[in-house]
């Protein structure tokens, strides 16, 4: 049993301002992280400011900041004033995001995505202590910049990762990796690659679920959000690599503008095998297969059915007391 077990905010279905007991009852659930995304919902960063003070137990974490949308100094100072309002209690995940967020929506061009992380990586490290920053990385210059408000702790950075290149930076220049849409079986593949540079290294793995659900309803919300990601061409790129040529016919069809011919090529076996669904106690036993493979903190993603109230789901996915 793993001493972290973490759940992705904020919660889908309320107001933002309306979910304070939500966060409030996470810890005594059991509940040891809170981490936050960033795609086309809330930013990454204001849900955690509310969560330092409304659940000050939980470490905070974004999962992930994408290293393109924020201009290097902007970053520095959004994760600095979240370290300084949590001290201690706040880890930095950084990545490229996807060309869709990325390009499609944000107009920026996503290009050499492995260097555009590293050098973040290596800038954060510098400018975070309070350096005063002159440097010209590969992908973007910094002429003078120096942080004004120096958190007390550095926080920890951590690097979203699919394939070695991305995983081995995340081992070798920051303190682990975030992982995301693999299986249990698949984290035997990735965690070792990150841990070469230290066995410390953390791995994060954000788990999607949708806890007592019936089997045919979890498998279509399932099937609708594989479609959405894994047609993605850096999750395609990844599930190429692990091998999972079950989706060759879902590619195929996309590929070809046939949206619905996707869905319905997507095997009951994979979204088996990268959905957690089910009674509550076999999603439990689900997650906890994360942590034996090599998972350090596993954060629970919820997409059950719209109308599922988030007490029930947070209730219902709460780590075994």
């Amino acid at each position: 049993m793993t001493d972290r077990w973490g759940i992705t905010v904020p919660f889908e279905g309320i107001p933002l301002a309306d979910q304070r007991s939500l966060f409030e009852a996470l810890p005594d659930l059991g509940y040891t992280d809170a981490w936050s995304a960033e795609a086309n919902g809330t930013d990454a960063f204001t849900p955690l400011a509310l969560a330092s003070v409304w659940a000050p137990q939980l470490r905070l974490g974004t999962a992930i900041v994408p290293a393109y949308t924020r201009g290097p100094a902007t970053l520095a100072m959004s994760a600095a004033t979240l370290a300084a309002a949590a001290p201690g209690r706040f880890t930095l995940g950084v990545g490229t995001s996807s060309n869709v967020i990325v390009e499609r929506w944000n107009s920026i061009p996503f290009t050499e995505p492995y260097k555009k992380v590293r050098d973040t990586v290596r800038f954060l490290r510098e400018a975070l202590t309070g350096q005063k920053i002159k440097a010209d990385y590969d992908t973007f210059s910094v002429k003078g910049f120096t942080l004004g408000a120096v958190p007390q702790q550095q926080p920890p950075i951590l690097v979203a990762a699919l394939r070695q290149g991305m995983l081995r930076l995340a081992g070798r220049e920051a303190d682990g990796a975030i992982v995301n849409w693999l299986s249990s079986e698949d984290v035997r593949t990735v965690a070792p690659i990150v841990r070469e540079f230290g066995a410390e290294k953390e791995v994060v793995a954000r788990i999607f679920a949708i806890p007592d659900t019936d089997p045919d309803t979890a498998r279509e919300i399932g099937r609708w959000a594989i479609s959405a990601y894994l047609n993605v061409p850096v999750y395609r790129a990844f599930h190429e690599w692990l091998g999972r040529e079950e989706l060759g016919p879902m590619w195929k069809a996309w590929e070809d503008g046939d949206r619905k011919g996707a869905l319905a090529a997507i095997p009951d076996s994979v979204i088996d095998e990268l959905i957690v669904h089910g009674p509550a106690e076999y999603c439990r036993e689900r997650i906890e297969a994360y942590v034996e493979a090599g998972v350090s903190t596993p954060v629970i993603a919820p997409i059950g059915p719209p109308g599922l109230d988030p007490a029930d789901v947070i209730r219902a996915l709460a780590p075994r007391r």
